[in-house]
């Protein structure tokens, strides 16, 4: 058999081998080093025998691959770690993650006490280099195999595999268990690890099912990349909105008011507002936008006829019981519908398209309470939700149009390199989830894809995760904790049009249906925000800031003084306060700087007699004595122009 390696090079082999054998034919280096491989391009065991041409990659720790199987044989050390120290707890799952690894257990919940000792655990069986060794059992000798463990979960997953299903498992020593691999020859080779954290997680992200304790951690194949990995953690921590938003006053949330149901208070309020205005002038005066103001809630005929209510209804919030009452509404998980009956409330032509609406629109969806998290995915929430009415000759441009308007404002928060580009496509062997046919499909889709590629935007294509009713371009990007989530969508809608019947008249006078592009140029205002806390640390562009400058006079006697300076800012649309506390200067500084205000203004005897201020900002520390005007006029153009001043990007890289 021909074996064809990563570098092109051919070895070739008479009888069949494991991959393990294979790399150590290469060096005994590569052996050593060897994590997994990939088999014609998927991945595997070493221990998989090869009997066939094919082409072999080998990893290491410095693939993808490579790292994913030490975290997932990291996995299986803590779970033999939790077996020895409490016999009692029930195996779940622990798969590899992008930022470690995690294990699910039925047991009471572990403390940090309880961590470190499972380290210390950890530590004895890596210690013992015990071999992995993989083995198969027919399904229902794999059931009564974990029966007789008395695993309850992992004989519930392999009750759900095919009754011909070969089961595999992973022994080390006394301990197996169900796992499908890959895996490291032995436990040695988990050279660097630590647990981070506990928390409750529900059986398959199921509420009604049974509450498990989850147990992070991480793990690599250096002590220094472990230790730099746990420094952005910590940096991670600092950053996390859900505590940062807090201790800034910018949101909170109460038990008796509700799960995903943020309370803005009056700084974050002035932010979000901040974002609005900008955003609903940029889309009015700019991009040719109309706006509209639809109702919170419909009937269930509305979304029955937008297909919402087969496809979406049970992340939605029903008020009423349709076998009881006449009339049952539900709470709006979106604007669709209630805007195409804008642009059908009177006819239009050919020469009236594109006929693009928005809407600052508050939106309601039935999350799971496990996924509450922060800001980012809440119940009730706004988002900037458009939709473009358009002739089907003018969908690419309009597309592109949507695409631009989005990357303006992804720059304009300085956040554009952190995002990546999706093309969500439908999955052709799941058809009940989608309306329309497999061609139309196929043709939204190349049309976004041909798109992207003239923009030369760099894109991944995601399948299963389109909308029912058409394509589209999720632009998503990643928390501090790795964590993915989609900030701003576009998608390609050639089907509704017909279930609601609208149409256009064409030159010729006919009717003529047009296509729709649903579009958020901003997203979602409360995930952009916890977007921009993590990514600041708080520290936001000044014309983001709740409190743009802040007033401080030497001593009371010059509070006269800082009441005029005070007075001025404002008057040019300025968020400025006064610190008039009977403290030392310094204390005040310290304070605002805490606040991360962007502008201190000090002001004693000789900026009063003289009409200047002293400029101390995050930026670049004092900057010195300035007459009020001129701070005032430079502050006023780095508001309107949006200006992320470039001393606080380097200071944010860092």
């Amino acid at each position: 058999m021909k074996i064809t390696l990563k570098d092109g090079s051919v070895k070739e082999y008479e009888n069949a081998l494991s991959a393990y054998d294979i790399a150590l034919d290469i060096s005994d280096g590569l052996a050593r080093a060897a994590c997994c491989v990939k088999i014609d391009g998927k991945t595997a065991d070493l221990r998989t025998v090869i009997d066939h041409d094919c082409e072999l990659s080998i990893c290491t720790a410095d693939d993808e691959e490579g790292l994913a199987a030490i975290r997932h044989t990291a996995s299986h050390v803590l779970a033999e770690a939790v077996k020895n120290l409490f016999p009692d707890a029930k195996l779940a799952i622990g798969p590899s993650i992008d930022t470690g690894f995690y294990y699910d257990f039925d047991h009471e919940a572990f403390s940090r006490d309880d961590l470190d000792a499972l380290e210390a655990e950890m530590k004895k069986i890596i210690k013992k280099g015990e071999k992995l060794e993989k083995f198969t059992l027919p399904r229902v000798e794999a059931i009564a195999f974990m029966e007789e463990r008395r695993e309850p979960f992992k004989v519930e997953l392999i009750q759900d595999l095919p009754e011909d299903a070969e089961i595999s498992f992973y022994r080390q020593g006394e301990f197996v268990d169900l796992c499908a691999g890959p895996h490291l020859m032995s436990t040695k080779g988990v050279k660097a690890f630590k647990l981070t954290s506990s928390s409750m997680a529900y059986w398959r992200g199921d509420s009604d099912k049974a509450r498990l304790q989850r147990i992070y951690g991480t793990a690599y194949n250096k002590k220094e990349d472990l230790q730099a990995h746990l420094e952005r953690m910590e940096d991670a921590k600092r950053r996390d909105h859900n505590r940062l938003g807090r201790e800034m006053e910018l949101f909170t949330t109460v038990d008796v008011i509700g799960q995903g149901l943020p309370l803005f208070t009056p700084r974050g309020t002035k932010m979000l507002m901040k974002l609005q205005r900008w955003i609903e002038d940029l889309e009015d005066k700019e991009w040719g936008y109309v706006r509209t103001r639809t109702p919170l809630m419909a009937k269930s005929d509305l979304y029955k006829m937008s297909g919402h209510w087969d496809h979406y209804k049970e992340g939605m919030f029903v008020l009423g019981d349709e076998e009881k009452d006449k009339e049952v509404y539900a709470l709006r998980p979106m604007t669709c519908p209630f805007q195409y009956y804008v642009y059908k409330n009177t006819q239009k032509s050919y020469r009236d398209l594109p006929y693009r609406m928005s809407e600052t629109s508050t939106l309601f969806r039935n999350e799971d309470s496990g996924e509450m998290h922060g800001l980012t995915r809440v119940r009730q929430f706004t988002i900037t939700e458009g939709h473009l009415v358009v002739r089907p000759d003018q969908m690419v441009e309009e597309f592109k149009g949507c695409l631009a308007l989005a990357k303006h404002c992804l720059t304009t928060l300085g956040v554009e390199e952190d995002v990546t580009y999706h093309l969500s496509k439908w999955d052709p062997e799941n058809r009940e989830k989608y309306i329309g046919e497999p061609e139309v499909w196929n043709e939204t889709e190349q049309h976004i894809r041909d798109v992207l590629m003239e923009l030369q935007i760099p894109f991944v294509e995601d399948v299963g995760e389109a909308a029912f009713y058409g394509p589209k371009v999720d632009i998503n990007a990643k928390n501090v904790y790795g964590k993915e989530d989609t900030m701003i969508t576009i998608q390609w809608d050639a089907l509704l049009a017909e279930q609601f019947d609208m149409y256009y008249v064409d030159q010729n006078g006919d009717k003529v249906r047009p296509y729709i592009i649903h579009r958020t140029s901003m997203g979602c205002y409360e995930r952009t925000l916890a977007w921009l806390i993590e990514k600041y640390a708080g520290k936001f562009p000044t014309w983001l800031c709740p409190e743009q400058v802040r007033v401080l006079p030497i001593s009371e006697k010059y509070e006269a003084y800082a009441a005029e300076v005070l007075k001025a800012l404002r008057a040019r649309d300025i968020d400025a306060e006064a610190d008039n506390r009977s403290e030392k200067i310094g204390f005040k500084i310290r304070e605002a700087r805490l606040a991360r205000v962007p502008y201190m203004l000090v002001v004693g005897q000789q900026e009063e007699e003289q009409g200047l201020v002293s400029v101390r900002s995050r930026f670049a520390g004092d900057e010195g004595q300035k007459p009020l005007n001129e701070f005032i006029e430079q502050i006023c153009e780095e508001i309107a122009t949006k200006t992320i001043r470039k001393e606080e990007a380097q200071e944010e890289a860092k």
